[in-house]
This record gives structure tokens, sequence and C-alpha cells, in this order.
């Protein structure tokens, strides 16, 4: 399975950003496909998810201001819009997909820089 995740780059706080992540390969039973960030110096952590495409999941931090959805009805294509972007939403975001088997595909990361 390779992700391939596009859509980052330079944007001013208040800003709007919109991240895609496509699923290539062989894959079976996805549970779960959504986002990760990690700040320079932090851990990454969970941003947006979609759950058994149905339910979505989003870290305090971006309620409101973030929104996934899935790209296709074969659930392999996520998209994250990101709204009123703030500086600490800095970060390289990773596409990820997990399937009910327990196995982890991560993105290779596209970096999101929101700076005046």
């Amino acid at each position: 399975v390779q992700l391939q995740a596009s859509g980052g780059g330079l944007v001013q706080p208040g800003g709007s950003l919109r991240l895609s992540c496509a699923a290539s390969g062989t894959i079976s039973s996805i549970s779960a496909m959504g986002w990760y960030r990690q700040a320079p110096g932090k851990q990454r952590e969970l941003v947006a998810q979609i759950i058994n495409s149905a339910n979505s999941y989003y870290a305090d931090s971006v309620k409101g201001r973030f929104t996934v959805s899935r790209g296709n009805t074969k659930n392999t294509m996520i998209s994250l819009q990101m709204g009123s972007l703030k500086p600490e939403d800095t970060a390289v975001y990773f596409c990820n997909l997990k399937n009910a088997y327990g196995f982890s595909y991560w993105g290779q990361g596209t970096l999101v820089t929101v700076s005046s």
C-alpha cells in the first residue's frame, strides 16, 4: 500500500489550505484513514480521521476549522480542508491508513507552514 499526499504549502494566518491523499496498491478492509501532524520538537498527533467509512474524529485543537472527507466511494482517497489556520498548525502532515488486520501505512508527509 502506498499513500501519496499533496497540497501543503505556505499560507497566512486565517487562510485556508486543502490536503489530499490517495492510496494505491492492494487495499482491503480499511478501518480508518486520516491525517496526523508533527510539529518541530513535538510528537506526532492525530488531527482528523474517518473511521469505518462513516464516523469522523477531530482533535480538539482543529474542531470547527478542519474538515476531513472521503474522495471516492472506494475510500482510497481522503482530503483535509483546513480553514482559519493558525501558526500553531504549522507541521508536517502525514496521511495514514489503517486496516482491520492491524497494519498502519503512512504517506511521505507534506509541510504546512502558517506564517505572515
